[in-house]
């Protein structure tokens, strides 16, 4: 498996543990929606929060959270409405980005809450 790879499902890994410690419940991981995908769909009490997972190993090019774009914003939009109409989800929803930087002496998470629209 490619290291980006690892990375990635390290930091799903990461994001989904900070979230329970939190006390979030975790709905689904990877939820798909054809080219669409959101990390986690995660609840808390009657609020459904879908969040983009994104990760560093190093901060001279930017900030994890900076990473999400417009592209990928529609897609994640897409993918919430398609998981809101399977479960007939009719209370709040919240558009969170986790950012994980792995550095060479800690990792560092940072939860952006109602990151975007």
């Amino acid at each position: 498996m490619a290291k980006h790879i690892q990375q990635g499902k390290k930091a799903e890994l990461l994001a989904c543990l900070f979230l329970q410690r939190n006390g979030y419940a975790i709905r689904d991981k990877n939820y798909r929606n054809g080219k669409a995908e959101v990390d986690i769909v995660a609840q808390k009490s009657k609020l459904i929060i879908f969040i983009e997972v994104k990760s560093l190993r190093k901060t001279p090019f930017g900030f994890p959270e900076e990473s999400v774009g417009g592209k990928k914003k529609r897609l994640f939009h897409q993918a919430a409405t398609s998981f809101q109409e399977e479960e007939k989800w009719h209370h709040e929803i919240r558009f969170d980005t986790i950012a994980i930087t792995f550095l060479p002496q800690a990792v560092k998470i940072e939860h952006f809450e109602d990151a975007f629209s």
